[in-house]
């Protein structure tokens, strides 16, 4: 045995590419996007879909944008052949869509796949062989001129027979399966007899798919390959250049994005990267991260949440809740220094035109989700989170000290229950903590002001465990007046420190809300009162600061 088991791997080369352009290049558009969510990631599945979940399926891809479509394997089963045939004699294709079906380079399967496709208005025939040594040598014992004469003739013959049916437009697609593990040089020499045997113009255009069928090397490896490619491929008008990349090393999205730099216009791949082995390029990730750049994808993902549910129940398959951009979690911080950041940047970002908010490189409101899931709360939350909560679901603007507060109840609480906490009993805490309990413990019935030479005087009728107090008390203020009568009536020593307000809408009708901070026998104490007069918002505020000076330890 080896005591490195590492030894037993050999690096794949790199390419010989001198001045690449890729790495200085900026995307400018979307690429065309086909989906092989219905062959190859239907392949994939322990439980290959039925044909009405497939034709479920197909109706969605087409609804969020997708104008190419891998539909089937003709020629593996007669399911996959049937449903080809149901599109088609259904008329569930509409015209702007192009279905695409595989084949291999066989005689039989070539001439099945081609008959599954009677009547169709637009077809891509997908005609793919293995192309690199380990395959030619390993799995079909074969040198390259049998593998460029196998691709010749499954050409010939789909050009023959596509010829035959001139009512329906045409395009083929060659594969050099294993593109990424072939020599270069006879990755181009195979794709240009494929090229010559063709013959592609506007009414028969070809595309070209060069697949990372195992991803073997790093994602610039990939992208070298691409331009070397396209640098020594003779241009053509009517020839596309596509990218098939897997995730074998998990950087299926990086590999894809790189490539489309090095000169590839068009990605095969499926939503949420199912697929085989670690599956194939995710679609979602790569089209979201086009538009995170300022460049529509194309793609309609503005209810991301329903495309995740459909897509589960059509492959049996979760979606990660860390899954980039259609996630349960992807929009959600439990940091509080990440809590405190989304807060202030919400605040700053507020009328901007350009979305800058910290954590945050899109607006959950683009895929539909709501920011209630930005922010939530456990024990590693901040005085931000909490906060943050309060003014989006209540309207409340908490003074500083205030949230500094609130935070320590809410860890304490959190860390109690080793639980997150739920917007509906962050809620209850606050109104637990600050005296917004209903009854209130000590409850303000009715108040008169009136002036004296010092300042305001106040009397004031106290509603306190069935009873009524009546209060009176004298400051240079409305408050001060309140504070010296419960002083004097309860023998307290309340100092008022602090005192914030603001209303909770914009009509003159809408309810206040004000903050004291107060300098009490228990240390700062805090209290909060809500009520449509500002100032009786204020003394109940103080009445409930008096509450807890009163509560048991």
């Amino acid at each position: 045995m080896l005591s490195n088991p590492s030894d037993k791997y050999r690096p794949y080369p790199p390419v010989a590419l001198e001045h690449r352009q890729w790495p200085s290049r900026q995307f400018t558009q979307a690429p065309r996007w086909c989906s092989t969510d219905l062959r190859d990631g239907n392949q994939a599945l322990v439980n290959p879909m039925d044909t009405d979940t497939k034709r479920n399926m197909f109706k969605k891809l087409v609804a969020m944008g997708f104008k190419e479509i891998e539909v089937a394997f003709p020629s593996a089963s007669q399911t996959d052949f049937d449903f080809v045939r149901s599109l088609i004699e259904q008329q569930l294709i509409p015209d702007h869509v192009w279905i695409q079906v595989i084949t291999q380079s066989r005689p039989d399967l070539i001439e099945r796949t081609l008959a599954s496709l009677q009547g169709a208005k637009q077809a891509i025939v997908h005609l793919y062989n293995a192309t690199a040594p380990l395959f030619r040598d390993w799995v079909f014992g074969q040198d390259k001129d049998a593998t460029i004469e196998l691709a010749v003739r499954g050409v010939k013959q789909i050009k023959s027979l596509c010829q035959a049916n001139p009512g329906t437009d045409w395009v083929l697609e060659y594969s050099p399966e294993t593109f990424c593990f072939t020599e270069m040089e006879f990755a181009l020499q195979i794709c240009q007899a494929v090229y010559e045997a063709w013959q592609p113009c506007a009414k028969r255009p070809l595309i070209l798919n060069l697949p990372a069928t195992v991803e073997v090397n790093s994602p610039n490896v990939y992208a070298d390959q691409i331009e070397w490619f396209i640098r020594h491929f003779p241009a053509c008008p009517h020839t596309t250049i596509s990218v098939h990349p897997h995730n074998d090393r998990g950087t299926g999205v990086a590999a894809a994005e790189l490539a489309l730099l090095a000169g590839a216009q068009r990605v095969e791949g499926c939503l949420f990267g199912n697929g085989e082995r670690t599956g194939n390029v995710d679609l979602v990730t790569l089209a979201m991260n086009f538009y995170t750049q300022g460049i529509h994808p194309g793609l309609d993902f503005s209810n991301m949440q329903e495309v995740v549910e459909w897509v589960e129940d059509c492959i049996k398959l979760p979606v990660h809740p860390r899954h980039p951009y259609a996630g349960e979690l992807v929009f959600t911080a439990f940091s509080g220094s990440h809590q405190d950041a989304i807060k202030k940047g919400f605040a700053k970002n507020a009328g901007q035109s350009h979305w800058q908010i910290p954590y945050l490189p899109l607006d959950p409101a683009d895929v539909g989700a709501s920011y209630e899931a930005v922010i939530r709360v456990n024990s590693q939350s901040g005085k931000s989170g909490a906060a943050w909560l309060l003014q989006q679901n209540h309207g409340l603007q908490l003074p500083r000290n205030l949230q500094i507060h609130f935070s320590q109840q809410v860890q304490h609480h959190t860390e109690q229950s080793g639980a997150e906490m739920p917007q509906s009993a962050l809620w209850s805490l606050f109104r637990h903590c600050y005296g917004l309990t209903s009854p209130q413990k000590l409850a303000l019935l009715h108040y008169q002001s009136f002036s004296i030479p010092t300042g305001q005087g106040v009397k004031a009728s106290v509603g306190l465990n069935n009873q009524t107090l009546e209060l009176e008390g004298r400051g240079n203020g409305l408050l001060s007046a309140m504070a010296q009568a419960i002083n004097k009536a309860f023998k307290l020593q309340i100092d008022i420190c602090d005192y914030h307000e603001h209303t909770l809408g914009h009509q003159s009708n809408s309810r206040a809300v004000a903050y004291l901070e107060c300098l009490t026998a228990k240390g700062k104490t805090f209290g909060v009162g809500i009520d449509t007069d500002t100032s009786r918002a204020a003394l109940q505020a103080l009445l409930n600061v008096v509450a807890t000076c009163l509560a048991p330890e």
